[in-house]
């Protein structure tokens, strides 16, 4: 299925179901706020923005407590960004400015059905999720948002939060401290690919002419994972629920936990990218 291209409020999308339902492009007012995707490159970075369920970011050899999930990253051993975006998604409504989409996974442990709407409008670019266990035991669940944004000289990043981990040579947390979140242009983020536990749900990202702001809600608004290669120029910035493996870090857990989904339990969170222009696009 080819992508589905929206526009509303300034704002035009490119969403690809058949690629775990991201994002090839994002633009406002003709302007790139992702770094597209090329033309035949498949989604996954750095371009685009893809979602990460029932889990974010990664787990160490695939541990789940009892269970073993396929290790998708073998130079590291883990298993990274969950199922969803290696799978498809199908279209349930579509409009000029808006999309939802919906998926029904069940691999290895996990039986679980989402969906996903996308909203245009003046309100800016609204991302809805809903995440429901279907299988018939309890099972931990989380999700994040994981989009790559432009980075061009000047940009500038501003969140709150309560801790930052320190991690490993493979990104995986070992330690976390009080830290009240960053503010800076790239001396203050380059080089990062770190967690930001008790995030507050707010964040800005600066570029000459236009602050994007993103708020996010539920599930999604209380932890911020930040990466900043030093090359190619690329600024991740992705909201998501719970501490990159947490059920194995009992020492770092309380932090930020992955949920236990009872059967028919829901886990929700929205995202709302806003813009503000000083400059003409």
């Amino acid at each position: 299925m080819p992508p589905l291209g929206l526009s509303g409020g300034g704002w035009e999308a490119e969403i690809a179901p058949a690629e775990g339902g991201g994002m090839r492009a994002l633009r406002f007012l003709g302007r790139d706020v992702l770094v597209p995707a090329p033309e035949g490159e498949p989604l996954g970075g750095p371009f685009g923005a893809f979602w990460m369920i029932p889990w974010a970011n990664r787990l160490d050899g695939g541990r789940l407590g009892p269970h073993r999930l396929p290790v998708n990253r073998p130079q590291d051993g883990t298993a990274i960004h969950g199922l969803s975006r290696d799978r498809p998604w199908h279209v349930a409504a579509l409009a000029a400015d808006a999309a939802t989409l919906a998926q029904e996974v069940s691999a290895g442990p996990y039986r679980y059905a989402a969906r996903l709407a996308t909203t245009l409008g003046p309100e800016g670019l609204l991302l809805d999720l809903a995440v429901v266990n279907t299988g018939e035991a309890p099972m931990p669940f989380g999700a994040g948002w994981h989009p790559w944004f432009v980075r061009p000289p000047g940009t500038r990043l501003a969140f709150r939060a309560t801790h930052r981990c320190t991690h490993d040579a493979r990104t995986l947390p070992i330690a976390a401290a009080f830290d009240r979140g960053l503010e800076g242009g790239e001396e203050a983020f380059l080089g990062l690919d770190t967690h930001f536990p008790g995030w507050d749900g707010l964040a800005r990202i600066a570029w000459p002419g236009r602050v994007l702001t993103m708020t996010a809600a539920g599930a999604l608004s209380t932890h911020l994972q930040v990466y900043a290669p030093r090359s190619p120029p690329v600024l991740c910035v992705e909201p998501c629920s719970h501490l990159p493996d947490a059920p194995n870090r009992p020492d770092l857990e309380p932090l930020g936990p992955m949920r236990e989904l009872a059967p028919g339990e829901i886990l929700t969170g929205r995202i709302r990218l806003a813009m503000e222009c000083s400059q003409p696009a």
